[in-house]
């Protein structure tokens, strides 16, 4: 019998955070070895638990949902999620401006098939959150990467984003704060990258999932205050603020002037319907999710386990020979740089897949964030404090043995 030929559709899209090398940390632990995993954001595998009156308010609504709901997802959620968006500054939101889904994932895929041609191009961040790119190629669109150097804290340079315009370009796509570098945009640069949008009359698309989650006083700015009157999509959600990857409970909210996007609201209402309903059960958790006290802070604050993670991450690296960051102000990652000086010749994911065969520990490689020529690696900060402290002694370990070995190399050719 013949094989099955796969969609050439795929040939292009990556999604390594749970790829080969994830594969073969499975392996590993089927045959009895404990991986130390830091390649997903998933906080229910790290300990962690949704608030409680989240639950309780699903658990009191069992009985109401059984059946199919709105497309667009619950009226008394998108009131919730239209009224923060309107006390974060942005314009023209109303519930029937709301659409929610099954997690972020599904949402971003929607909105970039309601908007481009085959051809159409987005600007997207390198290194990106790679489902960016996947939902981009699989909608018949071609990404064009904008850099976000460590040099310049992970920040874009709005000129360079400019220049990458061409005449098929549809849409200008920021992660803030960032997956997977932690860089939190200032205002400034927001208005900058506003002002390029509606000079070329992109769509502005703002993946916000870690509003909330910052470190040592940074600041999030709303895309969509900013944008004002320009179209602007701000997606959100309650997999990470509200530890709750598991409800699959995701946003976005299409602000500015509503008579420059009713076409377009229209063909995300239409897709919407396509797919039926996103989870109606979760839905009832983003009420008090978005009205009641907000519990992160306690997290992230000094003290709390994600601000002490992060503490860890960063003494690891300023005691490393080979390693140096950009400290993460907000998300709930970091994503240390191997030093050129010190280890001359890098591969991120023979590095990636030697930390986890040698070391046991599991990250994945910059390369995998469309990031090329990549010296970097991403790990979570969801870990326990003195666990991460742990993983960079044997980051360290393996490190050092690529370094000798590149010595006895040159030695040897000499």
């Amino acid at each position: 019998m013949a094989s099955i030929t796969p969609s050439a559709h795929l040939a292009d899209v990556r999604y390594e955070i749970r790829g080969a090398l994830t594969r073969r940390a499975r392996e590993l632990e089927a045959a009895g070895l404990d991986i130390i995993k830091l390649n997903i954001g998933n906080p229910g595998r790290y300990g962690f638990a949704a608030p409680a009156h989240l639950r309780e308010a699903i658990a009191g609504h069992l009985h109401e949902s059984e059946a199919y709901g709105h497309e667009q997802g619950l009226e008394i959620a998108r009131e919730a999620i239209a009224a923060q968006q309107r006390a974060r500054g942005g314009q023209g939101v109303e519930p029937e401006r709301i659409f929610i889904g099954n997690g972020v994932s599904e949402l971003i895929d929607l909105s970039l098939r309601a908007l481009l041609q085959a051809g159409d191009e987005v600007l997207l961040p390198s290194p990106d959150y790679p489902l960016w790119s996947a939902a981009t190629i699989l909608n018949g669109g071609q990404p064009r990467y904008y850099r976000c150097l460590a040099r310049h804290g992970h920040l874009p340079d709005p000129d360079e984003i400019e220049a990458l315009i061409t005449p098929r370009t549809r849409a200008l796509v920021l992660i803030n704060p960032n997956n997977p570098t932690g860089a939190v945009y200032p205002r400034a640069l927001l208005e900058r990258l506003v002002t390029i949008a509606a000079r070329h009359r992109l769509l502005l698309l703002s993946d916000e999932i870690y509003d909330e989650i910052l470190y040592d006083g940074a600041t999030f700015q709303p895309l969509a205050e900013v944008a004002g009157v320009w179209p602007c999509l701000s997606f959100g959600g309650l997999s990470k603020v509200h530890r709750a990857c598991g409800y699959r409970v995701g946003w976005m909210s299409l602000s500015g002037d509503p008579a420059r996007t009713t076409a377009y609201r229209d063909a995300l209402q239409l897709l919407a319907a396509l797919r039926l309903c996103a989870n109606v059960t979760a839905q009832w958790a983003v009420l008090p999710a978005l009205q009641d006290a907000p519990t992160i802070g306690a997290l992230t604050t000094p003290g709390g386990r994600l601000h002490e993670a992060r503490q860890a991450v960063l003494e690891g690296v300023a005691a490393s020979d080979y390693l140096e960051l950009v400290a993460p102000d907000g998300a709930l990652y970091a994503f240390p740089q191997v030093r050129a000086d010190r280890l001359a010749s890098f591969d991120d994911e023979a590095f990636a897949l030697r930390l986890l065969e040698e070391e046991s520990v599991l990250v994945v490689p910059g390369s995998s964030f469309n990031v090329s020529r990549s010296r970097h690696f991403r790990l979570t900060l969801l870990p326990p404090p003195a666990q991460l402290r742990e993983v960079f002694v044997r980051i360290e370990r393996v490190l050092a043995h690529m370094a000798r070995e590149q010595t006895s190399s040159a030695v040897a050719m000499a």
